[in-house]
């Protein structure tokens, strides 16, 4: 299987998009002090940039 440029950038999106979810998921049912915000917003932050990586294939 030959990895180009778009197939990095789509297993990059994919495996952000589940440590973000994850992420989101520690937050909100394992942590329900203040750590879980943290948890949650950093996230966040992995979505965006899932989207962000997303927006990038066949542009790159």
């Amino acid at each position: 299987m030959a990895m180009n440029k778009n197939t990095v950038l789509a297993w990059a999106t994919w495996i952000m998009i589940v440590v973000g979810l994850a992420l989101i998921a520690l937050g909100a049912f394992r942590y329900h002090e203040s750590a879980g915000w943290g948890f949650a917003s950093v996230g966040i932050g992995f979505l965006a940039n899932a989207w962000v990586f997303n927006a990038l294939k066949g542009r790159v």
